[in-house]
């Protein structure tokens, strides 16, 4: 067993907090952007206006 403090960790894009590895990211760990399906669900309107000013 792993202690939390040994587990891998991002910076979210969104809200740019510390977020820890979970066993359902096992798979998609280098895919994994976001700490919460919140701040990945608000990053959305962020983008799309990013895109629409290029």
């Amino acid at each position: 067993m792993r202690r939390k403090a040994d587990l891998p960790q991002k910076s979210c894009a969104h809200c740019n907090r510390p977020f820890s590895w979970r066993k359902k990211w096992t798979r998609c760990w280098n895919d994994v952007r976001y700490c919460s399906e919140r701040c990945r669900r608000s990053a959305k309107p962020f983008r799309r206006a990013k895109e629409a000013n290029a």
